[in-house]
């Protein structure tokens, strides 16, 4: 599908309709920069962009769409001839590469102009605000409304696992939006959200952010504010209830004005348009939620996600989609299967017992949901925490004190050095030995370091089965997740893209079908430095799943690694709220029967949804094939009942 564009620049209006332009992106490898390429590219214009050194997931975001990405900024980085160029918020007037575009009269573009200008036209703008959970809360309206059937378009800044990229051209009217309040571009300051033209809208929370753009909340106020007053009297406003801040601002907005938030009891939902009432208890893999639209029930509802912050943010989605008019079964789908978004509470992986979290947390009140979400999970067993102080706000003493009470449910904080600290005067900048001595005051053992590889190396001699280790950052802090699996040995972790053909050939060798990998298919590898020596998948459909391509590297088997695998995965299922899970054998129906409990069964009477998936078919397919299927118990048993 190509559209047409009709390019507002700097406030001149210029028009390409129905030729594809070719677009250069000036800082292509930020979230929703790369998301915007992709887009355009899909609708067939031809996109590059130039950026520094990049890494996963927008490194293999960009791989995937075909996009060629500079690396280092240049004036020759235009010799392809762009006829537009996207500028991103990084850039100053004097950047090389607008200065080279300007000699060369080549319009500049915004990210959110160009965004508007190229899809907004004809379709209606759902646009997810707030300071805290834009990102979660646009990804599971997306997925939510998809499962409905209405096909929206999105862009996000992050990578939903459900959709595995954080944009999409669809066939519905809905375009999903995540709107961020930060400047949009050297010859705009104004916020980016103030481009996306909302019809309906979701208020999650206003709270001081960006310190090094917002002077004060009363700024941080306006700009919200700003946002509300561009809904349409007949467009939509849902907005926490819980939030004060976020209802002060809804009062500015001309259309219709629903609220939602999180009541202790049934009898008190009616003070919501909107509410949830939590039944899960603490440590559930599950939580569940019942949920109530004006007073009466709407249904329960089921996610793997942790923390009433989350349940809000779903219920916000819950709402939006009521009003979208999807029906209930299909949002509790929707809601149901939602696997989150890359770097928020992310499972890295497992090694020796212990499992390695990453989440993008970097505001003091992000912070402490996020701790006390997964100390909520996991409350039997340490959780160490470590923090790196990256972004433009968690740089600034301003947040200091707020820090100080954030990890208050961690078992031990590690505070890694200050990112690029000369970006901060001396006098503004968050001193980590002062905030570690902080919390310690409060009870909780911490330490600052001076290097993110002494912090590394503590925390792994700390560690110990059964516990926890968070990594908050806004940016790569050094991999450490990834670093930690690897000194703990033999770890457990989601497959690369890359390392397709290694789990293919090893499957190759057993005589098992390749991977048909589709976003509904999760893979995990053991590695052995660069090699693969071990993997499983599982491909999810609905509340049933297949498990299929288990495998050893002939070298490792007798070392009990298939077994760590399958309990690994079968695991995975469990979080992922899956009721039953099937598999085909030819060989080794005696292990799932006595190692983890599968019974066989007639393939007639396996889930139509996993029976149609190219997997399940490839697996059938194999010479003396054994259908077998797992029980899985049900964590919502364990509910609290009204």
């Amino acid at each position: 599908m190509r559209i047409s564009l009709r390019v507002l620049t700097q406030g001149r209006a210029g028009a390409e309709d129905g030729r594809a332009l070719k677009v250069h992106f000036i800082g292509i490898g930020g979230t929703g920069m790369g998301a915007l390429a992709g887009l355009l590219s899909e609708a067939g214009h031809e996109i590059r962009g130039s950026d520094g050194p990049l890494y996963p997931p927008m490194s293999t975001q960009l791989a995937a769409a075909g996009i060629d990405v500079f690396s280092g900024y240049a004036p020759e980085n235009l010799d392809w001839g762009p006829d537009r160029v996207v500028v991103g918020n990084i850039c100053s007037a004097d950047h090389p590469e607008v200065a080279a575009a300007r000699a060369r009269g080549i319009p500049l573009e915004s990210f959110p102009s160009m965004l508007a200008s190229a899809f907004l036209g004809e379709r209606r703008a759902l646009v997810v605000a707030g300071t805290h959970g834009k990102t979660t809360t646009a990804s599971a309206l997306a997925w939510c409304l998809r499962v409905a059937g209405l096909d929206p378009s999105f862009l996000i800044g992050g990578v939903p696992l459900n959709m595995g990229r954080g944009y999409h051209l669809g066939g519905g009217p809905a375009f999903v939006l995540e709107g961020d309040e930060y400047d949009t571009a050297f010859f705009d300051k104004g916020s980016k959200f103030l481009h996306y033209r909302p019809r309906r809208a979701i208020l999650t929370s206003v709270e001081f952010d960006h310190a090094d753009i917002f002077r004060d909340m009363d700024a941080v106020r306006r700009a919200f504010g700003d946002f509300v007053a561009l809904l349409p009297e007949d467009g939509d406003l849902v907005v926490c209830g819980d939030d004060p801040e976020a209802t002060e601002c809804a009062a500015g907005c001309r259309g219709r004005v629903h609220t939602y938030g999180i009541v202790a009891r049934e009898e008190d939902a009616g003070a919501r348009a909107y509410a949830a009432v939590i039944r899960s208890p603490q440590g559930a893999r599950r939580t569940v939620f019942d949920v109530y639209v004006r007073g009466e029930s709407f249904g329960r509802f089921s996610t793997h996600l942790v923390g009433a912050h989350n349940v809000s943010n779903l219920l916000a989605v819950i709402a939006l989609c009521h009003l979208e008019g999807a029906p209930a079964e299909a949002i509790a789908r929707g809601i149901q299967t939602f696997r989150g978004v890359r770097r928020r509470q992310e499972l890295l992986g497992v090694a020796q017992g212990v499992r390695v979290i990453d989440d993008f947390a970097h505001h003091p009140t992000a912070v402490s949901v996020t701790v006390a979400a997964l100390r909520r999970r996991y409350p039997d067993h340490a959780l160490h925490v470590c923090f790196e102080p990256r972004s433009a706000s968690s740089r600034r003493k301003i947040f200091e004190s707020a820090y100080a009470e954030a990890f208050d449910a961690a078992s031990s904080v590690r505070i890694g050095p200050l990112f690029r600290p000369e970006k901060v005067p001396a006098d503004e900048r968050l001193d980590p030995a002062a905030l570690a001595a902080a919390v310690r005051a409060r009870g909780i053992p911490a330490r600052a370091f001076d290097d993110i590889d002494g912090l590394l190396a503590d925390v792994h001699e700390t560690v110990a089965p059964g516990d926890t280790v968070l990594v908050l950052s806004s940016g790569r802090f050094g991999d450490i997740g990834r670093r930690l699996l690897d000194r703990l040995g033999d770890p457990v972790v989601f497959a690369r893209r890359e390392e397709a053909p290694a789990i293919d050939a090893l499957l190759e060798g057993y005589g098992l079908p390749p991977v048909v990998r589709e976003p509904t298919v999760d893979t995990l590898v053991i590695r052995n430095g660069a090699d693969v020596v071990g993997c499983v998948s599982l491909d999810v459909r609905g509340t049933s799943a297949f498990l299929f391509g288990l495998a050893v590297t002939p070298e490792r088997r007798g070392e009990g690694l298939g077994w760590v695998l399958g309990d690994c995965i079968m695991r995975h299922a469990r979080t992922l709220g899956i009721r039953r899970l099937y598999l085909v054998t030819a060989t080794a129906s005696n292990y799932f029967a006595t190692k983890l409990g599968f019974c066989e069964l007639p393939e007639a009477k396996v889930d139509s949804d996993v029976a149609a998936s190219p997997n399940f078919r490839a697996s059938a397919a194999l010479e003396g094939a054994v259908c077998m299927a797992f029980e899985l118990p049900d964590d919502e048993r364990a509910v609290v009942r009204p």
